[in-house]
């Protein structure tokens, strides 16, 4: 059997388009001999769509794009669609289903059982689950149908299961000889190996071919990789779609050593710069926008965030803001101008020296007698943070946040100043990873960062003679400090076992319990690691609890 896996790359709720897509990589597959062809999760509607699924008159539009995508697809084979199903007679019963269609008709529907409700995760607020999975017979096979989740319950794998029903199992109660697995499974560092890992014990657990047609793409802040994947009963992968771009694939049961198969690069700073590229290309394009600017200071995370937005929309399309204070030193100027010059994007330069100045004037008589203090040093991030919005309204261009993850966690960032933006490129992104994403680029001949903003100490420059290290540990201790606290959970008494200073612990996780009302505010960030400040971390903003780290 020749299964064509469409990896593809919807917007949530262009039905026209999204229809558009899946009948032309049907074809494609169909041109390339694929007997049976299989979409990725929700595919008709694009994952995830979030409270979109409330609205009845979405669900309609979902269950049109089915019928005319079975009418489209009458002249090929069958095709497994993922969308949202509402079955006759169920009033109020939505599932998250796979349709199988042929010769212009829904044949079938089979729906997802496990619906997951963890991290950026939200299904039972939308979905009903499904008692068990299904499977069809095609050309003498048994076929078995999953979703996503529906493959992670593996108790021989995991060794704390979810428990309940476990839809692998069942499939293979039911006679399957392959399995396909529709996902829309997201990005995370390190994720891929064990997926491969989980899927690959499943395929030699059952004895079956398992298919995974994975989503790709960006979607507000998470990444999908795609990174499709094949495995034979031995459970060695014999087939393997492109990673962070769309595809379409044909797998041969019978004859695997004809199939494609394409390399998945799983280093760190590699896998990282491809999410972060694809992650701020779609945002930016999905949102209706085409150009972007940013503020370029000579530091490290305005230059990353630059090459990212150079790479991912084209330099043509991106301008970087030098906006140079009393404070900026020579060299962070000559930097910004070096970086742009290296990128190809256009620069402008606006000195906030005077504004600044009218600021001290408006507010010397309410500040007589107090010194000066963090108060003025955050007007100057504020008049830099207006000055980007204004250019952004005026343009129409979309306003790039440059800030980090480390700062974005110690709250060592500006509320209304230098957190203004559309979108966080870096807010999930460690600083120690900042800098070896940019020192991977040097060598792997993508956009060139100067070495001068590499070496030189991190600095907000709103002080004279000011360094990063005189409010912060060194970044490799504070970023494995939140690393233990924000994504392991640990406890103040845990993360001191590792060996680190009781007093600089309390203080880091002191900052991080202080700034989350700045998080709140924060726009929304690339989601790379286990646990992002957005919508799979959900922490009150008045509680006691954070006036001590614990």
């Amino acid at each position: 059997m020749k299964i064509g896996l469409l990896q593809l790359n919807p917007v949530v709720c262009d039905f026209e388009g999204n229809a558009r897509g899946i009948v032309q990589a049907c074809m494609e597959a169909s041109g390339q001999g694929a007997d049976i062809c299989v979409t990725p999760e929700l595919a008709v509607i694009g994952y995830p769509a979030r409270d979109l699924l409330l609205r009845e008159d979405i669900l309609e539009k979902c269950m049109q794009s089915v019928r005319f995508i079975a009418r489209e697809t009458s002249g090929v084979g069958p095709l497994l669609l993922g969308s949202p199903w509402c079955f006759p007679g169920r009033t109020g019963e939505v599932y998250n289903s796979a349709c199988l269609l042929d010769k212009g008709r829904v044949i079938k529907v089979f729906s997802k059982v496990l619906l997951p409700e963890y991290d950026v995760f939200d299904e039972k607020r939308y979905f009903c689950a499904a008692e068990a999975p299904g499977v069809f017979e095609y050309k003498g096979k048994v076929v078995g149908v999953s979703i996503c989740e529906d493959a992670w319950n593996d108790e021989d794998f995991w060794d704390r299961p979810r428990g309940g029903v476990n839809p692998m199992q069942e499939l293979a109660r039911q006679g399957a000889d392959i399995i396909i697995n529709m996902s829309a499974s997201p990005f995370g560092l390190g994720k891929h190996g064990i997926r491969q890992a989980m899927m690959g014990s499943l395929a030699v657990k059952h004895r079956v071919f398992f298919i995974f047609c994975n989503q790709v793409g960006g979607f507000d802040d998470l990444v999908f990789p795609g990174r499709s994947m094949v495995f034979g009963p031995d459970g060695s992968i014999m087939g393997r779609g492109r990673e962070f771009e769309r595809d379409v694939f044909v797998f041969d049961t019978s004859n695997p050593a004809k199939s494609d198969s394409h390399e998945h690069d799983l280093d760190v700073p590699a896998e990282a710069w491809r999410a972060l590229v694809l992650g701020t290309r779609d945002y930016v394009r999905k949102s209706g926008f085409s150009r972007v600017l940013l503020g370029l200071s000579g530091g490290m995370d305005s230059a990353l965030t630059a090459a990212v937005a150079a790479s991912a929309l084209g330099p043509e399309n991106v301008t970087g803001v030098l906006m140079p204070s009393p404070h900026s030193s020579p060299g962070s100027i000559d930097d910004s101008m070096k970086l742009a010059e290296s990128l190809g994007i256009k620069t402008v330069t606006l000195p906030i020296s005077s504004l600044m100045q009218g600021f001290d004037q408006a507010l010397e008589d309410v500040f007589s007698g107090m010194h000066p203090d963090v108060t003025e040093e955050n007007i100057q991030s504020r008049i830099r943070g207006n000055l980007l919005m204004a250019m952004s309204n005026k343009w129409g261009d979309m306003l790039l946040n440059t800030g980090n993850k480390s700062e974005l966690a110690v709250g060592y960032c500006t509320i209304y100043g230098d957190m203004a933006g559309s979108l966080a490129v870096l807010a999930d992104v460690p600083k120690t990873l900042v800098y070896d994403i940019a020192r991977w680029l040097s060598t792997k001949g993508g956009p060139i960062i100067p070495e001068a903003i590499i070496n030189k100490p991190p600095s907000a420059e709103l002080r004279p003679g000011q360094k990063d290290r005189d409010s912060l540990p060194e970044y490799d201790i504070l970023d494995e400090i939140l690393r233990l606290y924000v994504e392991k959970g640990a406890s103040m008494q845990e993360i001191c076992t590792r060996g680190f200073e009781a007093d600089v612990v309390q203080k880091v996780l002191d900052m991080v319990n202080r700034s989350e009302f700045k998080r709140y505010q924060a726009p929304p960030g690339i989601k790379i690691t286990d646990v992002a400040f957005g919508p799979g971390r959900r922490m009150p903003l008045a509680s006691r609890c954070l006036i001590k780290g614990w």
